[in-house]
C-alpha cells in the first residue's frame, strides 16, 4: 500500500480538512478528535513523505509529525469524556468529537474528509473515507494530532494512577491494565459501559478506589 497524498483533496473544491479519531477502543480516557487544514505553501517534502496512519508510525515518528504540523495547518481539537461516552455509546460520542473538531478550527472549511463510514454532524459537506488514514495526508495529520493528544492526556494521569499502566498503555486493554481492574477496581477515568469494567464495578463496593481532587 502506498503513502498517503493529497489526491483526495486534490479532486475538492474549496477548502478542505482532514478528521480523524483516536481512542475508540481503549477502557478508559476521553475519546479525542482532530481537524486539519494542512497549507501546502508551507508543508514540506520531508513531512509528507513520513506522515501516515498514526497507528503505523513509532511514537517518536509520529511526535516529530506532531510537531511539524502546528507550524504549517490549522488544527481543531476536540474531545468527548468518558460520561459522554457511557451515556449515549462510543461511536456516537466519537462523531459529537469530530464535530468539535470541526468547530475548533475557528474557520469554515468547505468540505471535511472523514475517516470511516460514518459522517458526523457538520454544517460543511462531508466525504467519508475508510482507510482514509492511509489515502489522505489531511487525515493522516488528524489521526496524528488525535492520537498524541490523547495519548499524552493517558500519560499526564499515569503517575496518579500508577496500578494501571497508562504511561505505556494509554488506557487500552493490557494484561497489565486488566489486572489493576481486577486488583483494585476502577477509576473515575474509566469506561463503565466497556464489558472488562462493567464486570468489575458490579463485582466492587468501592467504585472509585482512586477519588479525583477538585482541582482536577
Amino acid at each position: 500500500m502506498g503513502m498517503p497524498d493529497f489526491a483526495i483533496e486534490d479532486g475538492c473544491r474549496g477548502v478542505v480538512c482532514g478528521v480523524d479519531e483516536a481512542g475508540r477502543g481503549p477502557l478508559a480516557g476521553p475519546v479525542v478528535a482532530a481537524a486539519v487544514i494542512i497549507d501546502r505553501a508551507c508543508f514540506t517534502a520531508e513531512l509528507a513523505e513520513t506522515l501516515d496512519d498514526s497507528k503505523l508510525l513509532t511514537r517518536e515518528v509520529r511526535e516529530a509529525c506532531y510537531r511539524a504540523l502546528w507550524p504549517c495547518a490549522r488544527i481543531g481539537v476536540g474531545a468527548a469524556s468518558v460520561d459522554e461516552i457511557d451515556r449515549i455509546n462510543i461511536l456516537r460520542a466519537s462523531l459529537k468529537a469530530m464535530a468539535r473538531a470541526v468547530a475548533a478550527l475557528g474557520v469554515p472549511a468547505d468540505i471535511a474528509l472523514v475517516d470511516g463510514n460514518i459522517a458526523p454532524p457538520l454544517s460543511c459537506a462531508v466525504r467519508t473515507i475508510v482507510k482514509g488514514d492511509t489515502l489522505s495526508l489531511s487525515i493522516a495529520a488528524a489521526s496524528v494530532i488525535a492520537k498524541v493528544t490523547r495519548d499524552r492526556i493517558m500519560r499526564a494521569l499515569s503517575p496518579r494512577y500508577a496500578d494501571y499502566g497508562w504511561g505505556t498503555n494509554v488506557g487500552y486493554s493490557t494484561g497489565t491494565h486488566l489486572a489493576a481492574i481486577g486488583r483494585v477496581g476502577v477509576t473515575r477515568h474509566h469506561r463503565r459501559s466497556f464489558q472488562p469494567v462493567r464486570v468489575a464495578v458490579e463485582g466492587s463496593h468501592n467504585l472509585d478506589l482512586f477519588p479525583l481532587k477538585p482541582s482536577d
